[in-house]
Formats: structure tokens, sequence, C-alpha cells
């Protein structure tokens, strides 16, 4: 698994992970829990990875929605 993308915006990750799967990749968020666990102070970034045979084209379709 490759790290693609972090960020803090529920709103933003789950608008790219429906990208993702949208074009037949297999994402995966890592963090949710931790993420959730310290509150709202947003310290804890979730990750989102995707397979590494996967990820250059992942980058691609994020790169292309403007979210790279």
């Amino acid at each position: 698994m490759e790290i693609v993308l972090a960020s803090n915006d529920a709103v933003r990750l789950s608008f790219v992970v429906l990208l993702l799967r949208d074009a037949g990749l297999h994402p995966v968020l890592y963090d949710t829990n931790m993420a959730v666990a310290e509150g709202s102070a947003g310290a804890i970034m979730r990750r989102l990875a995707v397979p590494s045979d996967e990820a250059a084209a992942a980058r691609r379709v994020l790169r292309e929605a403007g979210e790279l």
C-alpha cells in the first residue's frame, strides 16, 4: 500500500475515495479511528492509501481532479 493523500477534511476524503473507486481503484483510509478519538482538534491526519500497483493511476486521477 502507498499513501497518496493525507487530510483532516472528512468531506474531501469522502470525495477523493469516491473518485478513486469510480476509476476502478481500491482506496483504504488509515487513521480514521485515531482521528475520531482525538476529537475535533484536527491534529491527526487521515491517510488515504491504495495498493502499490495502483499508486500511479491514483495520483493521476487526483491530479486531474485538482486534488493533488
